[in-house]
């Protein structure tokens, strides 16, 4: 495995590496949740990761506590992610997963640098930090507590129940600072979410976090993510899922629709050969000019969600930046925070 040298994003890093072959710990653990899976624990160099300039995220700053994802979503374009690690972007992303150890302590002391603005910091947008591996690592607490101790705003995106068990610490953080919440549910059809993304909580088990946030006051919203073509793209399930996502409670829904980029793109098309052989080809027709479907289509599914959230008296996506702070009310300085980029992903 190559760990020197490791940057988020090898193109455009300066070989900077985020940890050396002396700092990793590998460790496999025998229950039914983690059988079949290695553990890669690492102090890392950075935690506060910097949005490639091309990317079109609307943040500009990420969090990553983890590397490779046990939701095992077939989609998922941070797969490529796990290349940069000579592993293979399919089996190894779902069961090689990285740790960064030291996250909460590390993004404490480059919150408190002078160079640090108290800018929007995201989180689960490269893989889920709500998955299988924080129930063993509790990360996220120490995370939350230190971006709360500094007001710093912050949004999270998860298919993850296990964010139940911070929802206390997000509230104190809400009281002090703007937190943005969405949970993503790209369809409500069990036969396709079990073959689809088998390592994650079923579509309304995450309705249940949004209900949980919105009981206690917290808006929560739902990015429709993905829509698959020819899957989950009829009308009658776009219905069925707007339709469960408005019953939560969520303040917004937001479709995306599937994106294949290298590392997800092969191993999303063997699952369509083995599961759905008949749609092969359609999707190669589809996805012809890259990993983007057309525009059209694109504007099509987006209106369509939009009708439906409308007519069940939802709204779109609130635009809006997070609220800044007065350096005046930030702690006492410390290093300043490096600038490595970052690959992300939505999903």
């Amino acid at each position: 495995m190559r760990w020197d040298h490791l940057a988020e994003n090898p193109a455009t890093a300066r070989d900077a590496a985020l940890f050396g072959t002396d700092l990793v710990t590998s460790r496999t653990f025998d229950t039914p949740e983690f059988r079949g899976m290695t553990f890669h624990e690492v102090r890392a160099r950075t935690i506060v990761n910097r949005v490639p300039g091309a990317s079109r995220m609307p943040f500009e700053w990420t969090v990553n506590p983890y590397r490779g994802c046990a939701h095992a979503c077939v989609y998922c374009f941070a797969r490529k992610t796990h290349s940069y690690l000579d592993l293979d972007t399919g089996l190894d992303f779902d069961s090689q997963i990285v740790v960064k150890v030291n996250a909460p302590d590390l993004l404490r002391r480059q919150l408190a640098s002078p160079r640090w603005h108290g800018e929007h910091i995201a989180m689960g947008t490269n893989v889920d930090c709500y998955q299988r591996a924080e129930g063993r690592y509790r990360l996220m607490p120490g995370i939350i507590a230190a971006l709360r101790d500094h007001a710093n705003p912050f949004s999270i995106l998860t298919k993850g129940t296990l964010i139940l068990r911070d929802l206390d610490l997000i509230r104190q953080a809400a009281e002090v600072t703007e937190v943005g919440l969405s949970v993503s549910v790209g369809f409500t059809d069990h036969d396709l979410w079990r073959t689809v993304e088998p390592g994650t909580p079923a579509p309304e088990r995450r309705l249940d976090v949004v209900r949980a946030f919105t009981e206690l006051g917290i808006g929560c919203g739902v990015l429709m993510a993905p829509v698959l073509p020819f899957l989950s793209d009829h009308p009658d399930r776009l219905r069925e899922t707007v339709r469960a996502v408005a019953a939560s409670g969520a303040t917004s829904v937001t479709p995306l629709v599937l994106h294949l980029r290298p590392g997800a793109r092969e191993w999303y098309m063997a699952w369509l050969e083995r599961h759905h052989p008949r749609l092969v080809r359609r999707y190669e027709l589809l996805y012809a000019e890259g990993a983007y479907a057309p525009k059209w289509y694109q504007r099509q599914i987006t209106r369509q969600v939009h009708e439906l959230a409308e007519e069940y008296g939802m709204g779109a996506r609130r635009a809006g930046p997070p609220r800044r702070l007065p350096v005046r009310e930030r702690p006492a300085p410390e290093p300043a925070p490096p600038t490595e980029p970052t690959q992300l992903t939505l999903l």
